[in-house]
């Protein structure tokens, strides 16, 4: 896998921008108002794009907020995930995990992880194939959360099965 410090910078600036922008929301809000407040789906006006064919890398194009936001096709189905170096594995949230089939009861939430809002309890799955463009990755490990997620994050544990992925100020391509 080759990164250069720009590519490195660029992509931990955007991920602490976003968790830097999720605890100042919960902080606003005050403690009794941010656990009575409703998991949100916010899914930004996609801008970024996609390009490569089947046997070339996927090649991602940075959004206007100035995240890297893929299409990816999870079990067969597409889910808009932000890509996430920060984030250890695949990070779903809940009502994807849903749309993907995944039958989760409260009794699979056995794991604990940290996130930007506080102690958040996980499912531990393990999906048959996670896509993007061409850059397939079979018996991926991923979290499903039980809340706080916005949105679904493409996180190392499909990162760092690939033979590369390197980010530009303008693009992250993907590569098997």
């Amino acid at each position: 896998m080759r990164l250069d410090l720009s590519s490195i910078g660029v992509v931990v600036a955007a991920t602490a921008s976003a968790l830097l922008a999720a605890w100042a929301g919960l902080q606003l809000a005050g403690p009794a108002q941010a656990e009575a407040m409703p998991v949100v789906r916010v899914a930004p006006e996609p801008t970024s794009r996609i390009a490569g064919g089947p046997a070339g890398p996927a090649q991602l194009t940075k959004s206007d907020d100035g995240h890297y936001w893929a299409d990816a096709v999870i079990e067969g189905r597409a889910v808009r995930v932000m890509v996430d170096t920060g984030a250890s594995v695949v990070a779903l949230t809940r009502a994807d995990a849903r749309r993907l089939g995944l039958q989760l009861d409260a009794a699979d939430f056995t794991g604990a992880v940290t996130t930007a809002s506080g102690k958040v309890r996980a499912a531990p799955v393990s999906l048959r194939a996670v896509a993007v463009g061409s850059a397939r990755v079979e018996n991926v490990e991923a979290l499903v959360l039980e809340s706080g997620l916005p949105h679904s994050l493409l996180g190392m544990s499909y990162l760092g099965r690939l033979s590369t992925f390197t980010a530009t100020p303008t693009s992250l391509t993907l590569r098997v």
